[in-house]
């Protein structure tokens, strides 16, 4: 799920089209769910890897057609494993209908959880996206595998959108799904209390230190050069982080009022996502003490430069 902010380093504008599949490399096919929308691109992709005994990553939501069309696809074939990077409506609920029809096990991340308690009165932004049912038959450690003749997919720990997010390498193809973590069309939302800006960026920086040669999202079309994309995505943050810092400086205390003056020309449909963007970034400046809020951090906090500034 991405946060609408397209300003950020070089985002692709081209879309893979719903409802089809596709090969878009020797071990890889994609086909898009037709959930499109301002923060799913033209859908969620969900990829088939390998041929014949197969791993089917992120099925996408709840939607029968679209499970039924990637059966059609995938006829005279085995599906080995249903792989989920992360518990999101769009990405995991499409697993259970999965396995109902093939009875292949659930495998990848863990169940939903935030990265922090609720605090008095707080409601999670992102509740109604969260797939609380989503109940793995294994869940994936950094560095375990799940494989199939030909392939084998690598967990790797990227929280931050979510807590329980993981990508996964294919090292067959020098390949990474990123899931939500890395997209090439839009940053990532990154909403507390499910989603954690340190995490976030600490995730963003494991992956820097990774060598694939093409990542392949959860939306949108494939990130190439990675590396260079990722430093572009970190310098993003920070460039956020300053902007945010500056308006604190500047005397704006609310996040509607840090929105308005650092997300300017942002289409309406989108300042909410905004605004959670900015809470993420003022929470993570509250706990390094470069802001103070009154109170826990929320997003009707009121917020102002922290001693650690000066």
């Amino acid at each position: 799920m991405a946060d609408g902010d397209e300003s950020g380093p070089a985002f692709e504008a081209a879309m893979p089209a719903p409802g089809r599949i596709e090969a878009v490399a020797p071990l890889i096919r994609r086909r898009v769910a037709g959930n499109g929308g301002s923060f799913t691109a033209s859908g969620t992709c969900t990829y088939v890897v390998g041929r014949g005994r197969v791993a089917v990553i992120d099925p996408g939501p709840e939607d029968p057609d679209h499970v039924a069309g990637l059966l059609a696809d995938l006829a005279g074939e085995t599906v080995e494993a249903i792989v989920v990077t992360h518990t999101h409506r769009d990405h995991s609920p499409g697993a259970r209908l999965l396995k109902a029809r093939t009875g292949a096990p659930i495998v990848g991340c863990g169940p939903h959880r935030a990265a922090r308690a609720l605090g008095a009165g707080e409601v999670p932004a992102l509740d109604a996206s969260a797939d609380r049912a989503h109940a793995p038959d294994r869940i994936l450690a950094e560095g375990e595998t799940v494989a199939g003749p030909g392939w084998n997919l690598v967990a790797v720990e990227t929280p931050g959108h979510t807590m329980n997010h993981l990508a996964f390498s294919l090292p067959e193809a020098d390949a990474l799904f990123s899931g939500d973590h890395v997209m090439a069309w839009s940053t990532t939302i990154v909403a507390p209390p499910d989603g954690q800006m340190r995490a976030y960026m600490e995730s963003l920086d494991k992956l820097r230190g990774r060598s694939e040669a093409t990542y392949w999202p959860g939306h949108g079309g494939p990130v190439r050069d990675p590396a260079r994309f990722v430093r572009g995505l970190m310098g993003h943050r920070r460039q956020r982080e300053v902007a945010i810092r500056a308006r604190l400086a500047a005397g704006d205390g609310r996040i509607p009022e840090i929105v308005a003056a650092i997300y300017q020309g942002l289409a309406p449909r989108l300042r909410g996502a905004a605004a959670l963007s900015v809470f993420a970034h003022l929470e993570d400046l509250v706990g390094r003490g470069l802001a103070v809020s009154d109170g826990p951090p929320r997003l009707d906090g009121l917020y102002a430069p922290g001693d650690a500034a000066a």
